[in-house]
């Protein structure tokens, strides 16, 4: 039999999970799973007392995630984990039973994982993979798009463009039945993280290189600088030049360089936007994908330098979407609405 494919959300922990190898769920209260008998019924009489509010389906639902972590996933099962820090998803291999990590802080429920690709651009699945893996449940089993997990964690690159081609590839001979999804309720967490996908899927492969650099420019405008885009070729490296009065020869001048790929941006590209820097001059990059650890460092160490991810240009159309020019809002079109609140059971 195929090994299953699982889903799991972990907003506790962060670097822990790939430093150490592991994955995990909460309910720390609970102690050994192992020591809890009668499966399901006994789970739920075990968090009864420690929810003494809770609705009778929530502790349903909770010892369903409980039972299925600590019973049902097999060593050899594959783990998809969207990772939250910088909204990218890992991929590994259970390597262990449940064990109960008595010693540790928190969430002390976990399994061993070999992490076979870390730190892949969301923009690398289809949004209707991405969909299914912002499942509302901390653990899922991922059923609609395993061909998808499979074939970027079989990858034999780390290039999250060249991942992302194959899965372009792969979706023109395949189709998923999108009105087949699965039956959750739309949750403002889940409404937004698809939204953001959305216009990250649309900068990412619904524009032009060129494009992408326009709208750099015109995200610099609307929160308060002249801009202009250079010549798209033989540029130096300098794709947009901006600055706060109408004639751009008062200080500073920042210049700014617009990668449109999804792939993490290493130093040496970093460091020929900052070749570019003279004195007084601020550095800015955009990027739809991440940056290595060493780009980071450059950030860190330098100053008058700022890394823009993905993430970060998509949270600049969305705060000021409404100031964006028409053409833009046509592309991206998006609509005010009122959600149920993640609160809520």
């Amino acid at each position: 039999m195929a090994e299953q494919i699982w889903g799991i959300h972990n907003d506790t922990l962060t670097h822990e999970l790939v430093d150490q190898g592991f994955v995990s769920i909460g309910w720390d209260g609970l102690g050994d799973l192992t020591q809890i008998r009668r499966g399901r019924e006994g789970l739920k009489k075990a968090l009864t007392p420690l929810e003494p509010n809770a609705k009778v389906q929530s502790i349903a639902g909770q010892a369903g995630v409980l039972f299925r972590f600590a019973h049902e996933i097999q060593v050899g099962d594959i783990v998809v984990a969207p990772y939250k820090p910088d909204s990218t998803i890992n991929i590994g291999i259970v390597d262990s039973d449940y064990y109960f990590a008595a010693g540790a802080p928190t969430h002390r429920h976990r399994r061993r994982v070999r992490w076979v690709k870390i730190g892949l651009p969301r923009a690398v699945f289809p949004q209707s993979a991405l969909y299914e893996l912002g499942s509302a449940l901390t653990l899922f089993k991922v059923t609609r798009h395993t061909t998808e997990v499979r074939t970027a964690m079989a990858a034999d690159t780390d290039d999250a463009d060249a991942i992302a081609d194959t899965m372009d590839t792969l979706a023109a001979t395949a189709a998923h039945d999108l009105d087949d999804q699965e039956a959750e309720q739309p949750r403002a967490s889940r409404i937004e993280r698809h939204t953001r996908d959305f216009i990250l899927d649309v900068l990412s492969n619904r524009i032009s290189p060129r494009n992408f650099e326009e709208l750099s420019a015109d995200l610099l405008r609307v929160i308060g600088y002249q801009a202009r885009v250079t010549q798209y070729s033989q540029d130096g490296g300098v794709d947009v030049i901006a600055h706060k009065d109408p004639l751009g020869i008062e200080p500073p001048l920042i210049k700014a360089q617009c990668k449109q790929k999804v792939s993490t941006v290493g130093s040496p590209e970093v460091n020929q936007l900052v070749g570019t820097q003279g004195p007084g001059e601020l550095c800015l990059f955009f990027t739809l994908g991440g940056y290595s650890k060493d780009a980071q460092a450059i950030e860190r160490q330098r100053t008058g330098i700022r890394l823009l991810s993905g993430e970060d240009i998509v949270s600049l159309v969305i705060d000021h979407y409404d100031r964006l020019p028409e053409h833009w809002r046509r592309i991206i079109p998006l609509t005010p609405v009122l959600v149920v609140s993640d609160g809520m059971e």
